[in-house]
């Protein structure tokens, strides 16, 4: 919304100065004279510059100016906030609407898959409740991924199940080998020892055989043999 003010180029709150010299000014820049080629629009433009600076020029109808400026403006900017809120009103009820719809649109896919549907099954409901295209194909893929998802989460829960069931099985049978092991080994010893003392009584003893052989008495009766025979002779 333009205003005088907006037609000189000066703030509202230029002096009186201020407002003469942005009037010589626009006033040469838009003289008819000035402008060859495009008089009527110059001269249009230089009769709006006359008209504001007749008004800001003069204290009494500048203060009219600006009371009835101020109340426009109020009520202008009264009727801009009431159209932005009906605006944004409107988008949040559109918004509202359309997360409506697509929650209703998810719900009866999600619906169809716990049925066991594949994906283009959900797709063709989809299309049929009149479901956009690229909508209808975002939400087959998502819900037919969930439930992929979902079944093999539940397989594999499954497998751990009948795994933990099988487990303790398997240890009891563990434990009971080792403990039939247990008296075949001891036995094993045993009767290794018992062999073993066995070969040690019925074995002669030929550590002790060198023993008497170097003994000073042995020797010393061999040698009174060999004497004795050597007399004899």
């Amino acid at each position: 919304m333009a205003t005088l003010y907006d037609t000189l180029g000066v703030p509202t709150h230029a002096t009186d100065e201020e407002i003469k010299r942005a009037y010589r000014k626009a006033a040469m820049k838009w003289h008819p004279d000035r402008n060859g080629g495009a008089e009527e629009v110059a001269r249009a433009t230089f009769q709006e510059i006359k008209d504001a600076y007749a008004i800001l020029s003069d204290a009494a109808q500048r203060k009219v100016y600006d009371s009835v400026y101020a109340e426009q403006m109020r009520g202008w900017e009264a009727q801009r906030a009431r159209q932005q809120q009906a605006r944004a009103e409107r988008e949040a009820a559109a918004r509202a609407a359309e997360e409506a719809a697509y929650a209703e649109m998810v719900s009866l896919a999600m619906r169809f898959a716990d049925d066991g549907h594949n994906r283009d099954v959900l797709f063709g409901v989809l299309l049929g409740r009149r479901c956009e295209a690229r909508r209808a194909a975002q939400i087959a893929d998502s819900v037919s991924a969930l439930q992929i998802s979902r079944r093999e989460a539940a397989k594999a829960k499954a497998n751990a199940a009948a795994d933990g069931v099988n487990a303790p099985e398997a240890a009891d049978t563990a434990d009971t080998a080792d403990v039939s092991a247990q008296p075949e080994t001891t036995s094993a010893k045993q009767d290794g020892a018992t062999q073993a003392a066995q070969a040690n009584r019925t074995a002669p003893d030929k550590r002790a055989e060198p023993a008497a052989e170097a003994h000073p008495a042995g020797v010393f009766e061999g040698l009174w043999f060999q004497f004795l025979n050597g007399l004899r002779f």
